[in-house]
Formats: C-alpha cells, structure tokens, sequence
C-alpha cells in the first residue's frame, strides 16, 4: 500500500507534522543535527511495543552528540482506535517520552518515505541524506541486542563514514493504511 520511498544515499522527502500536544515537528534544518533518526511505530503493535524502551535507550545515550530522534504514527485512528491523537497524547504524557511523537493523519508522510512497518527506522546523516533504513536490530525478543544496527549505523554517520549494513528489513506489523 505504501510507495517506494527513497533510497540510501537520497535526501529525505520533507516531514512536517503535528505531535502530540499540537506543534508543528519535523526535520531540523540542514546541518542543523549531526544525525536524524525518524522512528515509524505505534501505540498497540507488540513489536513496536518491545523495541520502544531500546529507541528510548538509543536517544537518551545519542542526545549529547546532536541527534534528533522522531517517532512517527501513520495507522488508521479510525479502524485503530489506540493509534489515535489522544491516545498518542495520553502515552507520551504517562511514559514521559524525551522526544516527539508525530501523527502522520493522512499517512502522506509514511507513503513519501515508503514506510512499511512499525517499526520502521531511518537513519539521516547531517545533510539528511539516508544512511539507514531497517529494523532497530535483529530480533524484537532480545531487549540486550539494544537497536544495535540502528547504534552501529549512528557510529558510522558520527564518525562520518558510511554504515556497514545501510539496509535491513524493517520487521513489525504493517502500517494500517486508510481503507480506499
């Protein structure tokens, strides 16, 4: 359902949305982050749910290097109802997220970047070119694996190199799309 999205190498498509307590979010200015990392996830999917702490970890050991980190929410509120505004609302207050949390309402966000799961990562480097795009790390039941490919490809784009593994499949429940 999703389009193609961009590949490594490429320049973000824009990303300007709504979190959580009704401000404008998006991408920081070129060269405005050393690093960007946008997050597709949910309120209910369980694999989304098991990498959550992991993202959490990897942002608040990243935040003193300049990287931005961005979830975004693109499911149907309406089919799922814990994936709506105040749901969203309701958890980032009660977990007490350090980040933004964004809903994508018409989903134009998930299909310009080819988002196809929760989760979904992409990592940007400084220019917000795509260094990155995958799977936190390799399994969702393993909360000591710590989103390491999203780590390692952190490291790459800090150190200025390319990562070693610039693409993973990204695993998880598909985006819920707006039925046509």
């Amino acid at each position: 359902m999703g389009d193609e999205g961009f590949a490594i190498g490429d320049r973000a498509p824009e990303l300007e949305l709504s979190d959580t307590e009704g401000a404008t979010q998006g991408l920081p200015a070129f060269g405005e982050a050393s690093a960007t990392v946008v997050v597709w996830t949910c309120n209910h999917c369980p694999y989304a749910l098991a990498w959550h702490d992991r993202l959490l970890d990897l942002h608040a050991d990243h935040v003193g290097d300049g990287v931005r980190v961005l979830m975004v929410n693109s499911n149907d509120a309406e089919r799922y109802p814990a994936d709506s505004p105040e749901a969203m609302r309701e958890r980032h207050a009660a977990e007490e997220w350090p980040l933004p949390y964004l809903h994508d309402a018409d989903q134009s966000a998930a299909r310009a970047w080819g988002a196809r799961t929760t989760p979904d990562v992409f990592v940007l480097d400084a220019e917000l070119r795509l260094a990155y795009r995958g799977a936190p790390d390799e399994d969702h039941q393993r909360p000591e694996l710590r989103a390491q490919w999203v780590r390692d490809a952190l490291a790459a784009v800090l150190a200025g190199e390319a990562p070693q593994r610039p693409q993973t499949e990204p695993v998880g429940c598909s985006i819920k799309w707006r039925e046509a």
